[in-house]
């Protein structure tokens, strides 16, 4: 392969992607995926024919590579060739993997209140951003990029921008986060980002948010395979057991789709335990019949 064909093809993939809005990190996985079929193929990605799309699928099949990755390579090579080279029929030979469902893991609201009590300091920084990671359902980074100005106290809202695909959206802010966040603020007194990092003109990484997490889990005893993101399930499904509808669930987790919301119904067994099974009204009628015949 000749390295300007590669520049210029890279370049010109990265000029497209900035004309649909595709964000860094997108265009970082794109990048990633075209160039994983130039390594296997051993020559510019654009010369590749059906047969060796075909076969570059085959050998991801057999590394076993993740669905996961599977398809986000798939999803790189189909506006490689749809948009920058403009063979759009390239698209009928290239098939998305399915991907096998797991429920997600979700802890109890004591092992919630466990591990936001174990955090590890100084402080309550990482408390005040767990916090908000279960209380308030945010993502990792939509987290760490909070601004002080995002806290609307008065109104009881937390404004998440640049959220998940560039979205911004309005979450929930219970009185008891905004007493914790109030002790937080009162004792670290932020400027600028809600949880600076290092040095303070950056926000917090995930990556630290991370590290407090799995400290926390594991001081709290926590055995189950949970992530920080578990956070973000727990909120969810904690709500719908208390009866929230799922819609508004859908709102405030920033849910494009219905059906991903949809997921935590599975897992709501509190909801499962409290819906009445329609035999019971059967078995009603049938006692009732019975009476009757009796009288």
């Amino acid at each position: 392969m000749k390295d300007e064909k590669i520049s210029s093809l890279r370049q010109r993939m990265i000029e497209d992607m900035k004309i649909r809005g595709i964000g860094e990190k997108a265009q970082a996985a794109h990048i990633r995926g075209v160039k994983q079929l130039a390594i296997f193929l051993g020559r510019s990605p654009d010369t590749a024919t059906p047969e060796d799309l075909r076969a570059y699928q085959l050998d991801m099949t057999e590394k076993s590579v993740s669905a996961s990755t599977f398809n986000s390579r798939i999803v790189a090579l189909r506006f490689f060739f749809g948009n920058t080279c403009g063979k759009e029929e390239m698209k009928r030979y290239m098939q998305f993997k399915r991907k096998p469902y797991r429920q997600p893991v979700v802890l109890s609201v004591e092992e919630v209140s466990d591990l936001l009590t174990a955090v590890p300091g100084p402080g309550l920084k990482f408390r005040a951003a767990l916090g908000i990671s279960y209380g308030a359902g945010l993502r990792a980074a939509e987290v760490c990029n909070l601004r002080l100005v995002d806290i609307e106290s008065d109104r009881m809202l937390i404004n998440v921008e640049h959220g998940k695909n560039g979205k911004d959206r309005k979450a929930m802010l219970s009185p008891g986060l905004l007493d914790l966040l109030r002790d937080y603020w009162r004792e670290a007194r932020p400027e600028g980002w809600l949880f600076p990092g290092k040095p303070k003109i950056n926000p917090l990484s995930p990556r630290q948010l991370n590290r407090a997490f799995t400290s926390a889990k594991h001081m709290a005893g926590i055995n189950k395979p949970a992530t920080l993101h578990t956070l973000r399930h727990s909120f969810a499904t904690h709500l719908l057991e208390a009866g929230t509808d799922v819609r508004v669930i859908q709102v405030l987790l920033g849910h494009s789709k219905l059906s991903t919301t949809a997921r935590y119904t599975h897992v709501a067994n509190k909801t499962i335990r409290n819906t009445v099974s329609p035999f019971e009204a059967l078995k009603q009628l049938q006692d009732h019949t019975l009476r009757r015949g009796l009288q």
